[in-house]
C-alpha cells in the first residue's frame, strides 16, 4: 500500500552539526513530516524509530570522534539498552526489514560503516568497512566532482549521472576489511559514487580531486538492496544555487544538486512502501 504522508527522521546529539541542513533537505525533497531527534529521546523510549520511514544520519563530529569517528555512538546504538531491553539497534533492523531508507552523510557514513549496516555484504552486519584518517593528514574542506554509477541498485542516485558537493572531513579515507569486500563492492555495484576530476571522465585517486585518499576513489557505498546509503561529501550542504562556490559568477539552476537525492528517497517511499 502507497505510503501517503512520508515521515522523516534525523538524529541528533552528541556533536552533531548538520541536522538543520539535512531537515531542510528532506523537506525540499518532498517529505511530509519531518523531526529532528535528540538520540536519546530514541535510547529513553519516548521516540519509536518505527514511526518513520526515512532515518537520516547527519554529519558532525560524534562524540568529539575521540575513539574514532563515530566509534562511541555505533557502540551506544549497539550495546545501550533502552527501557524495553533491547537496542536501538535492534530497532534499526526491524527498521530495515520494513524496506524503509538509511541515509548516511559524512559522520552518518562512519557510523553506518562501524555498525556494519554497509556494505553488509555478508548480510550479518559484521563491520566490512571503515573511514580512517585522510592521506593529507589533514581536515579537508574544499568541493568534490563526484561520478555516480548508473548501474547501482542505489536508490537515492537514480537518475544522476554526476555531482559537486562540499567535503569537510580529517577522516575520509575509505578502507576495506579485505580484497574479498572490495570484489564484493565492484560485482555487486555498491559503489555508488566516486571522486573524479572535472569532466566526470572516471574516477581519481589524484588529490585534491581525491581529497582523503579512498580506495577506488570511493566516495558513497550502498548495501545490496539499495536502501541504506552512506556517502562523504554533504548532499545537505547544496541545496540552493546561493550554496555554490561560484554562484556570483555562473549561472546555476535554482535548486542545488543536493536535492534530488532526498526527492529521490520520497519518492520511493511513496511507490514502495
Amino acid at each position: 500500500m502507497a505510503v501517503h504522508t512520508v515521515k522523516a527522521l534525523v538524529v541528533t546529539g552528541n556533536g552533531t552539526n548538520c541536522e538543520m541542513e539535512m531537515a531542510h533537505a528532506c523537506r525540499l525533497g518532498g517529505a511530509d513530516e519531518v523531526e529532528i531527534i535528540h538520540i536519546y529521546k530514541l535510547l529513553s523510549g519516548e521516540k519509536k524509530l518505527g514511526d518513520y520511514h526515512f532515518l537520516n544520519l547527519p554529519g558532525g563530529f560524534l562524540d568529539g570522534d575521540d575513539l574514532g569517528s563515530a566509534k562511541a555512538n555505533a557502540a551506544r546504538l549497539r550495546y545501550a539498552r533502552t527501557p524495553k531491553g533491547h537496542s536501538i539497534y535492534e530497532e534499526i533492523c526491524d527498521f530495515i526489514d520494513a524496506g524503509k531508507l538509511i541515509l548516511g552523510i559524512c559522520n552518518g557514513f562512519q557510523l553506518l560503516a562501524k555498525l556494519g549496516l554497509i556494505p553488509s555484504l555478508a548480510g550479518d552486519h559484521g563491520q566490512e568497512s571503515t573511514l580512517t584518517f585522510n592521506d593529507s593528514g589533514r581536515f579537508e574542506d574544499r568541493w568534490a566532482y563526484l561520478k555516480v554509477n548508473v548501474q547501482s541498485p542505489c536508490v537515492f542516485t537514480r537518475g544522476l549521472e554526476k555531482l559537486y558537493l562540499p567535503v569537510r572531513h580529517g577522516e575520509g579515507k575509505f578502507v576495506v576489511r579485505d580484497d574479498g569486500v572490495l570484489d564484493g563492492l565492484k560485482k555487486n555495484n555498491l559503489i555508488a559514487v566516486q571522486y573524479c576530476d572535472p569532466d566526470y571522465a572516471g574516477p581519481t585517486m589524484d588529490y585534491p580531486l581525491n581529497p582523503n585518499g579512498s580506495i577506488e576513489a570511493i566516495a558513497g557505498i550502498c548495501d545490496k538492496t539499495g536502501r541504506i546509503f552512506g556517502m562523504m561529501p554533504h548532499a545537505e550542504a547544496y541545496l540552493h544555487y546561493t550554496n555554490h562556490p561560484r554562484w556570483t559568477r555562473e549561472q546555476l539552476p535554482e535548486e542545488g544538486m543536493g536535492v534530488e537525492l532526498f526527492r529521490n528517497a520520497v519518492q520511493y517511499i511513496r511507490k514502495e512502501l
